[in-house]
């Protein structure tokens, strides 16, 4: 009788070591701790790169509108093209404020609608107001998204690939380019300081407060790192640490459906030939590739130069399944070997026999990213 005592007490402190109960609801500390290294190195350094080169961006813009200089058009287009890469690398967790705030298909819908834009060209009045010195805040609006965010700017900046010719570009594009672009600087900020709060600089969140845009989880007193950090803790939306990855893992399937089934699938299955992201810089490939990455730096624990292997998903998913592990390894990387294989530019080749073999490859991740969860439910250390 003792020794069996004697044996669930052994047993209970053995569990406890890595669980916590918290009102209910089970906390495994090293699923916590792989939580906050995602939160803290691969979400927070993404928008927090984001939001600095989107407010760039507006800078340089401003600068290029005084000067009409060709070297300065080159450096707003650099900057454009960082900005946009690290926003691509965070679709991996659209799940989060992006979602819940709309600013996804606020800042990144296509195509464009040129009509809408030409109509507005010939619209002095609404110009007028734009460039006026709120004319970021009646951008956000006003326009709609079919005008608004990234690919409204590179319209201007861009054509046939190229950057454009600085002379072609007319003073009422760029009183739309500057207001537009300060609207998608406001919206990094809230995506930042969204997920982040405290620790995003006091010029992102004093611009977000007098905008008076949301940046809690459901108006409340977390932010979106914290409430995912505090996944199966009373007060968090996760009611448990495994919900919590589940969640990252969700944001990472979702994305690569995406790449696969639409953004590259539309076009090549003859769905919808004019659905092609980054049309006019002829980036849709560096869209697709960069979308991968946020899923490798999500499964790796952090953007590159901030890893943990320690403390990754990949490191728990090995330590869960070892064959499962590369799976993922191998379906990450041949997602990004066939993109990268795929002719460019894309919007001239979107038939291409390659672009199949990608879309297959998006799927195989998409299903092995499947795997993942069905495993994460099951498997307790």
């Amino acid at each position: 009788m003792k020794k069996s005592i004697i044996a669930t007490m052994v047993a209970i402190a053995f569990l406890s070591v890595g669980c916590n109960h918290n009102n209910g609801e089970l906390v495994n500390e090293k699923q916590a701790a792989v939580i906050e290294q995602y939160v803290d190195h691969t979400v927070a350094p993404t928008y927090t790169n984001l939001a600095n080169y989107a407010d760039q961006l507006v800078n340089e813009l401003k600068t290029f509108q005084n000067s009409h200089s060709q070297s300065d058009l080159n450096k707003v287009c650099e900057t454009f093209l960082n900005a946009r890469a690290w926003w691509e690398k965070s679709e991996a967790f659209l799940f989060g404020a992006a979602n819940d705030f709309g600013i996804d298909p606020h800042i990144d819908s296509w195509p464009l609608d040129v009509d809408a834009f030409n109509n507005l060209m010939s619209s002095p009045n609404m110009l007028a107001v734009l460039a006026g010195e709120d004319g970021d805040v009646v951008a956000g609006e006003q326009l709609g998204n079919a005008l608004l965010g990234f690919h409204g700017i590179e319209y201007i900046l861009f054509h046939n690939g190229q950057v454009r010719n600085a002379s072609e570009i007319t003073e009422t594009q760029m009183v739309y380019a500057v207001a537009v672009a300060g609207d998608l600087r406001n919206r990094c900020f809230q995506l930042e300081v969204s997920w982040i709060g405290d620790a995003a600089p006091k010029s992102h969140r004093d611009k977000v407060e007098e905008l008076e845009l949301n940046s809690t989880v459901n108006g409340g007193s977390y932010s979106y790192g914290d409430n995912l950090k505090k996944a199966g803790n009373p007060g968090s939306t996760y009611a448990s640490s495994v919900s919590g990855l589940m969640a990252i893992v969700d944001g990472c399937k979702t994305i690569a459906d995406e790449v696969g089934t639409s953004k590259i699938g539309k076009p090549y299955n003859g769905e919808d030939a004019n659905y092609i992201e980054s049309p006019y810089s002829q980036k849709s490939i560096e869209d697709f590739y960069d979308n991968i990455l946020s899923i490798q730096n999500a499964y790796y624990g952090g953007i590159e130069g901030q890893r943990n292997d320690k403390l990754s998903l990949h490191a728990y998913v090995k330590k869960m399944d070892k064959g499962l592990d590369n799976e993922v390894e191998e379906a990450i990387n041949t997602a990004l070997e066939k993109i990268n294989a795929m002719p460019r530019p894309f919007v001239q080749n979107y038939t291409n026999p390659a672009n199949g073999e990608a879309i297959e490859a998006c799927q195989n991740l998409d299903d092995v990213l499947s795997k993942v969860n069905d495993a994460l439910r099951t498997y307790e250390e």
